[in-house]
């Protein structure tokens, strides 16, 4: 998966053609609804935005561990899933 997103950034000014609504969660949903947390589209707009080749994530959940905002403040996640049952439809799922 890592691999794929590192191509779509290699495209460099990617631009999503659609987006939806998560119905159920996931680990996915619950990095995008991390990476929505900290101002970002997804993980392809963050690593756009901050130069970054890696976010950095926990290496029992693969979720994320820490996000820097635009404004150059952190956000620290935990091991843990965060995502609520009641916050997952908020969280828009983008497709490429």
């Amino acid at each position: 998966k890592k691999s794929e997103v590192s191509e779509i950034i290699a495209k460099a000014d990617m631009k999503p053609k659609s987006m939806h609504r998560a119905k159920i969660w996931s680990d996915d949903v619950e990095n995008l609804y991390r990476f929505q947390q900290a101002g970002y589209r997804d993980e392809v707009e963050y690593k756009q935005v901050k130069q970054v080749d890696e976010v950095e994530c926990w290496p029992e959940t693969g979720f994320v561990k820490k996000l820097q905002r635009r404004d150059n403040t952190f956000y620290y996640y935990n091991r843990q899933r965060e995502c609520k049952d009641k916050d997952v439809h908020k969280v828009k799922v983008y497709v490429y």
